[in-house]
């Protein structure tokens, strides 16, 4: 099963001893040249990465990687979202034998330090992307499968440049999918349009206020 890309922090740290960021020095050239471009913002959850794979026929779960283990709160929650026959007739209505996979956070109490600020009494799976073949959705098109499985997905934040979003997290501001029991942990920005580097490599980037508080 496909792994979801690893997404890069906005700037490169300092090698000197501190390790912070470097503000303005950007990681990737092509992020730096299209940073006043309009970018999504959507809610970064500190939880684990979960996949959920349509192969055509049946559904199955991964974490981040075909080795890592899933909490078994975490199935148990999945498999009432995606399991049983009438969730593969949804799949299959909307997807016939193309491979999906769902992209999306597990999280809650016990999932990460902070996991019970978010749901003190259980864990749920929040969407972020959907891959169809090679191809990563628009947001609209997430926000409908979202609706049509009757699942959470991750907020929008608001858009705008990558120093617009930058200064947004220098300051804390409480999590939208915590309904402000917590501080949110940043932001994942892509751009309005899906891009792809001239290596092929997609465009996304996250922007986080434990980073952004203490800058070089």
């Amino acid at each position: 099963m496909r792994k979801y890309e690893k997404i890069d922090t906005l700037y490169v740290r300092d090698t000197t001893g501190t390790k912070k960021l470097i503000e303005g020095q950007f990681r990737d050239p092509t992020v730096e040249f299209l940073a006043p471009c309009e970018w999504i913002w959507t809610e970064k959850v500190d939880g684990t990465n979960i996949r959920v794979y349509w192969d055509g026929h049946i559904v199955t779960f991964g974490g981040r990687t075909d080795n890592a283990s899933i909490p078994a709160e975490l199935v148990t929650r999945l498999n009432e979202l995606f399991g049983g026959e009438a969730n593969a007739q949804m799949f299959e209505q909307m997807f016939g034998e193309k491979e999906v996979i769902l992209f999306g956070e597990g999280y809650g109490r016990k999932i990460q330090k902070g996991g019970g600020n978010y749901i003190p009494d259980g864990v749920d799976f929040i969407l972020f992307d959907v891959l169809v073949g090679e191809n990563y959705l628009e947001r609209a098109n997430v926000e409908d499968i979202a609706r049509a499985m009757g699942i959470k997905v991750v907020p929008i934040i608001g858009s705008g440049s990558l120093f617009d979003a930058a200064e947004y997290v220098k300051i804390p501001r409480k999590s939208v999918v915590a309904e402000g029991r917590c501080d949110m942990e940043g932001l994942v920005c892509r751009p309005k349009m899906e891009m792809r580097d001239r290596r092929g490599n997609r465009l996304i980037v996250k922007v986080k206020y434990c980073d952004m508080k203490e800058l070089v």
